[in-house]
This record gives structure tokens, sequence and C-alpha cells, in this order.
């Protein structure tokens, strides 16, 4: 069922156009990602869809039933009463429908509807009908939505009774999104959930998402959470909009063959178009060749001429480099306890950084991360233990507040004022890669974004060459092309890095090694994320075997501990086979559509009547199809 269409949507600020010709639609249960650059309008798509803002022209059509839910970026809920009983009001229909059935049943234990028969059977057949009706509509079940939602969002350790107006604006946030979730609207319109989000809440969230009954729009710029949740993908790019099916990766894959196809095709029209126009310079002026010429000048003109593909919008460009080598050992840890105002959060930390290692510090928000950040950095007093630095390390820290910028400069003098010595043009160049041209680097910093402020703390932090990079959450405020120019150049950085982030996939990328905080101190493990996600597994199903039953002779105790490997082994290979399972899903999809965009242009007829043509996409379409079927005998083997 059609929920919602856009037709021919333009919304214009002023003389800029902002949306041209948008098109989208959205049916029941769609897990749609709506993408582009910072600026592109994908916000402003969201709000005139949710109708928070007017457009120009075109049409919104929704039947009148549907509901649409909007929790726009940075959302808190204001509100004087309790956790409780704010979540709560999502159900007043029901808790009506509860206290009417109760009345009901307090008038049929009356003597008098007792006495007489027929009012008793008119009352208790009322009570039937509104027991049933208060059934279906979840009446028995919506406390425990409620405890399972604020459980999801953590707020599992908060007593219900706390009042909304003492918490943090981050945990206002996740509650204005567990009251959406409640709600359960036919349309869910979520701009940037995931911010505020620790690494366990976005796993739950991502499981809620994929069991969601309605469907889901959302602006996102968390490519492991895209993966996870959507199968659709509509990318805006300047002011137009385009449909991939598919998660983001697919959407990447096609992106990249859509725009090396379209290329080809215009240059092979370039190089047509350009041997006509030889043919008629050559041949019109001779009276033997002048019809020729002149028919060959027809065919030119009526020729619909293509478009040079237009590739990626521009890009930052930047790299992080330093100006001396740090000692071996940079940082050293030893029995840390960090907090506020002499007010204890995490004790017990010990860890140890070498020169080249990449540390991502993970953990639940509000366990401290950040705070060791800003201690390490002496921003903040050591409360207890001793931290050591190796020799000659220098240290670059980036804000995820950036409360390092200053907000009356502007932004050509927020850099060049830290660097007096350097010329004007260098600093508008490092400015220019990072997206600053032209009069940007004469507004006010406190005019900017928060893209655009991530963008100029990062063109500081470059320009100190510092060896040891402490990075507080830099992914924040990023669009999803600028994130990948920065796990390049953190990919490339020659010296240390220790780092905050809630964004996982980035975390793949760049880290060597994982620490996680807890109440109990600090874990390290080796490798990326997904191999600390596994050994966390790995250990919870030892923590499993290790509280059932003990063995009571050595005997036993190896026979366990064999009978523990081959699970391990097992549920290993298990993994690794639904891992292959999912990847060989995603290639067949990705292959499907190949094959049907080359049936799509074999009926086309500028197409079949290019002999050379037809034969060159035929011979590519059987390629693929050779593949498809190789690909699902191999699906076929790994879903027994």
């Amino acid at each position: 069922m059609i929920l919602l269409q856009v037709n021919q949507l333009i919304k214009n600020f002023g003389a800029e156009v902002i949306l041209s010709n948008i098109k989208l639609e959205v049916q029941t249960r769609d897990r749609i990602a709506l993408v582009g650059r910072n600026g592109a309008g994908k916000s402003t798509l969201l709000k005139i869809i949710a109708g928070q803002m007017s457009h120009d022209s075109g049409d919104i059509i929704k039947p009148k039933e549907v509901e649409i839910g909007y929790l726009a970026q940075n959302t808190g809920l204001e509100s004087e009463r309790s956790i409780w009983d704010e979540m709560l009001t999502v159900f007043d229909h029901l808790q009506k429908l509860e206290k009417n059935l109760r009345r009901l049943e307090e008038r049929m234990s009356e003597p008098e509807a007792m006495a007489n028969q027929e009012d008793y059977d008119r009352i208790l057949k009322e009570y039937d009908e509104r027991q049933v009706q208060f059934k279906e509509l979840g009446g028995y079940q919506y406390e425990s939505d409620i405890r399972s939602v604020l459980h999801g969002l953590n707020f599992q350790s908060f007593s219900y009774d706390t009042k909304i107006s003492t918490l943090s604006g981050g945990q206002k946030t996740r509650l204005a999104l567990g009251k959406l979730l409640l709600k359960k609207p036919d349309i869910l319109i979520l701009d940037e959930p995931t911010n505020h989000l620790d690494i366990d809440t976005l796993s739950w969230l991502e499981q809620y998402l994929q069991g969601y009954d309605g469907a889901i729009l959302i602006v996102s710029h968390d490519r492991y959470f895209l993966d996870k949740v959507v199968t659709q993908v509509y990318e805006l790019s300047r002011n137009q909009i385009r449909k991939y099916l598919g998660n983001y990766s697919s959407y990447l894959d096609q992106m990249a063959a859509n725009y090396e196809r379209e290329m080809k095709l215009y240059e092979k029209q370039q190089e047509e178009v350009a041997k006509l126009q030889d043919f008629i310079q050559r041949n019109l002026a001779r009276a033997s060749t002048t019809k020729r010429a002149q028919s060959r000048r027809k065919q030119l003109e009526r020729m619909d001429l293509m478009d040079r593909p237009l590739g990626d919008e521009k890009s930052a460009s930047f790299g992080f480099q330093i100006d001396k080598q740090s000692g071996n050992e940079v940082l050293k840890a030893h029995s840390v306890a960090v907090g506020y105002s002499g007010e204890m959060i995490s004790k017990d930390i010990s860890f140890r950084i070498t020169r080249g290692e990449s540390f991502a510090l993970v953990g639940p928000n509000g366990i401290g991360k950040s705070t060791l950040l800003k201690t390490i950095i002496n921003k903040l007093p050591l409360l207890e233990g001793d931290l050591n630095f190796g020799s000659n390390v220098a240290i670059g820290y980036y804000d995820q507040e950036q409360a390092e910028l200053t907000s009356n400069k502007r932004v050509l003098n927020e850099l060049w004022d830290d660097y007096p010595l350097k010329p004007e043009k260098e600093i508008r160049t490092v400015l220019g890669n990072f997206l600053f041209s032209g009069d940007d680097v004469l507004k006010t910093v406190s005019t900017l974004s928060g893209g655009e402020k991530a963008r100029l703390a990062l063109a500081k932090l470059m320009m100190q060459k510092a060896n040891f990079l402490i990075l507080d959450e830099p992914t924040n405020h990023l669009d999803l092309d600028s994130k990948e120019i920065l796990e390049n150049a953190l990919i490339d950085y020659p010296g240390t890095i220790l780092f905050v982030s809630h964004d996982r996939y980035f975390i793949n990328r760049i880290t060597t090694k994982v620490l996680e905080l807890s109440e109990k101190g600090a874990t390290e493990y080796l490798g990326d994320y997904d191999y600390y996600v596994e050994k966390k597994q790995e250990q919870e199903e030892l923590k499993t075997l290790a509280s059932s039953k003990i063995p009571s002779s050595p005997q036993q105790v190896n026979q366990e501990k064999s009978s523990y490997q081959m699970d391990k082994e097992a549920k290993k290979i298990e993994r690794q086979r639904q891992r292959r399972l999912e990847e060989v899903e995603k290639q067949i999809e990705a292959l499907e559509m190949k094959i049907a965009e080359f049936e799509q242009l074999l009926c086309e007829p500028d197409v079949y009547q290019d002999h050379e043509r037809v034969m060159e996409i035929t011979k590519e379409n059987n390629e693929t199809k050779a593949k498809l079927e190789a690909l699902v005998e191999e699906w076929t083997v790994l879903a027994d």
C-alpha cells in the first residue's frame, strides 16, 4: 500500500533553489535512507513531508488515516512530568478505555444490575466489546512496551520518577525518540536518530527498526546503521533526487557502476559526434559530397546529446602530518580514576599506548570516555593513579563540542591568529581544502553549521602537526563523504591516535586496538570493532558455561573444555556462514538489478539499432548471468 507520494516538489530559499523536481514514494514497511552532502536539503525535505515547512510547488499525497511521526535533529523532550508519566501520555486512549472497563466492572457488581437480567446482559455485552477492543489495541502490554523501550534506550539505571527537566540534552533527545517509537506511526521520519546513542543502544535501535511494522524514512550519517536497517536509498545531490534499491553499501556500488556506464556512453556518443562534425566540415563545400554532408548534419541535429555525467561533488581534501616523531612509548596509564569536581566516574583504568597505534575508546554513555580524554590533556584534574607520557609527545586534541573555537572570530582569523607568520594565501588554501572558499572565510564562527564547525576544527588540528591525536567524536556533524576523507587521512597518519566514537564503521577502519571502559576499569582488545564484538560474545558464552553445572572430576573438566571448544568453533563457523550468506544475497541483488538494466537497454531503439552496442551489452549480460548462476548455487548450499 502506498502511504505517501511526493511529486514534482520544488523548494526555494529566496533566489536559491534548494530542492527541484523531487519525487519520492513511501509504501508499507519501506525502509528508506535519504542521503546527501551537508546542505543538500535532506532535513528541509523531511520537514516538508512532515508538514512542518511549506514548499513552493508540487504535491504531497497522503491518505487521511496515515499518521506521520517526525523526530528532528537534536530534538529534546521538554516536560515537567516524570519519565514514566510522560511515556504514559502516549497511551491516554488505553488508560481511558481501562477506566471505562473498571467502571463497567463496578456496575456489574452492583445489586441493581444483578437483579435486572436485561441490564446485566447489556452491561456484560458492552464490557466484552470494550475488553476485546482494549486487548486488540495493546492494553495488556503497553506498560511492558514502555519498559522495553526505556531499557533499550539505556534508561534502566534511572528511577522512572525522575523529572525530565533534570535530564541532560542528550537524555531528553533519547526520550523524545522513545516516545515517538511508542506511538508507532505509519511513517516514522527520523533525522539523525543515532546522535547521543552509545553502541549498545544503537544495536538495540537497529533491531527495533528492523521489526517495525510501519514505514521508515531516515537521515543518518552512520553507515553501519544504514546498512543494517534500510533497503532503499534516495540520494539528494545538486537539488535533484535519485533512487537506488538496496542498503547503503549497495547504493555506493550502484552509484559507481552507473557513473562508469554513463561515462562510457557519453564518451562513445562524443566520438560519434566528432566523426560526424569532421565529415560535415570536410565534405559540405564539395559538390560531389555536399548532400551526404547535409544528411549527416541533419542526423547530428536529431541526436539527443547526453550531458557529461556529473562526478562526485566537491569534497574536503586534507591529511595529517607530524613535525617530529615521538618515542616508542606514548602514554601509560596506571590505576587511573577520573571524574568532575572530585566526583569519581570511572576508576582502576590501566593501559599502555605505543607509537603508531590507534586506540578506540568504547563504553556506554556516562562511563567517562570524554572525561578520560579531558583528563589526559589536563583539562580536568586526575583523581587517582598516574598518567605518564613518553618522550617528544605532542598532543593535538579535537573536542566534539568545538569548545576550542572562538565564536566571535571570522573563519579566516580563527586559523590565521594561531599562525600569524603564515601568508594569507596559505591560510586560505588550507581553508579551501576544508571547503571554505570565497566569502565563506569571512563568516563569523558562531554562524557556522555543525558540519562547518567540525571541518574548521579539523583544519586547526591539521595545522598543529601533532604526533599524538586525541579525538572526541570526530565524525559527529560530518556528512558521509567528509567522514570517508577523515578516515583515509587518519589511516595514512604517521603518528598515534586515541579516539572516542560511536561510529562502528569508522572504528572498524581506523582502530588497531579497542579499549572498553566499564565500571570495573578498562579491558583491552586487539583488533577492530567486529573482532571486539566477537570476543565479547565468546566471553558471554564462557560466562554462561561457567555458571552451569560444575564438573566433579578432572575428566569431566576436560570433556567440558573440549565440548566448549567444539561449540565455540561451531558458532564461529556459523557466524562465518551467516556473513557469507548475507554477502551473497547482496551480490545476487546487485547482479539481478544489473541484468534488468541490460534488458532495458536492449529494448531502447538507439541501442538495438546499433549492432556493435547490442553485441557488447549481450556479452556483458551473459557474463553477469553466469556470475549470478554461480552465486545462486553457492546461496543454495549456504542456505541448506
